[in-house]
């Protein structure tokens, strides 16, 4: 993973707002294929990072680097103008429409000024096919689905657009057991097709067990960046608390 060129490369990123300090010299790389677990306390500055990042904040100091070259974003455009797409906790769907309007919600086919609805339900089942999604009907209106398949038509609108980096906060936290799993799936297939995911999350065990590696902030700076498995879970909680670098674990290592 390391051979590759990253990605993205976010390189000593300040933020303030007023006279607090969310952010202070913070980094983040991200490379092809992997999942990158970003961890910390609420206030340890790890949503201003991913913010600035998915253009809805703008850094007071630092640059963004996508595929080596220098980045300017200043808005969600120019995020997703360079591959970058973000899935909130709270679903930015409509539920009173079915998945291909949910799907090209903002993007609209249409020719004389009619909606292309035939070909937009086409495209939502290739879109849908591409991560292995079964869905009865897409003629169903989204509020009618489970929440798995909800957050289902949510990665698959994200990453229908040539996206190559995809923000994910909290996917699983609305979720019960079988759905966390179907969304881990889809997260796993998305790997494959060399997409690169931030999995921002507060459950240790699922970033432990799902993620290749973590970047931990607290207190609006760097604690570590590491693979995921140098370390215990317990380590990991140790420096979300305390904000110090633990060195890597032979037990975690021999394991």
């Amino acid at each position: 993973m390391s051979q590759k060129p990253p990605l993205v490369e976010m390189r000593h990123i300040s933020k303030h707002f007023g006279g607090i300090q969310a952010l202070t010299d913070a980094e983040l790389e991200l490379y092809p294929g992997e999942v990158l677990g970003v961890l910390g306390h609420n206030g340890a500055g790890k949503s201003t990072l991913i913010k600035i990042l998915a253009g809805a904040e703008k850094a007071n100091e630092g640059a963004i680097f996508i595929d080596g070259h220098e980045a300017h974003i200043d808005d969600p455009n120019d995020a997703r103008g360079l591959g970058i797409e973000t899935i909130y906790q709270e679903l930015a769907l409509c539920g009173n429409l079915n998945a291909p309007a949910n799907l090209y919600m903002g993007r609209e086919l249409s020719k004389w000024g009619f909606l292309r609805k035939r070909a937009m339900k086409e495209e939502a089942e290739k879109a849908l096919s591409r991560l292995n999604i079964r869905i009865k009907s897409l003629d169903v209106e989204v509020e009618a689905m489970s929440g798995g398949q909800r957050q289902a038509i949510s990665i698959s609108r994200a990453v229908h657009f040539d996206t190559k980096i995809l923000i994910m906060d909290e996917p699983t936290a609305a979720l019960g057991m079988e759905e966390s799993r179907m969304v881990m799936e889809l997260t796993v297939e998305l790997k494959k097709q060399g997409i690169g995911i931030i999995w921002i999350s507060h459950d240790i065990h699922e970033v432990y067990n799902f993620t290749d590696r973590i970047t931990i902030l607290h207190g609006g700076t760097n604690v570590v960046t590491a693979p995921t498995k140098d370390f215990t879970q317990d380590e990991i909680v140790s420096m979300i608390i305390s904000g110090r670098p633990i060195e890597h674990s032979n037990k975690a290592n021999s394991d």
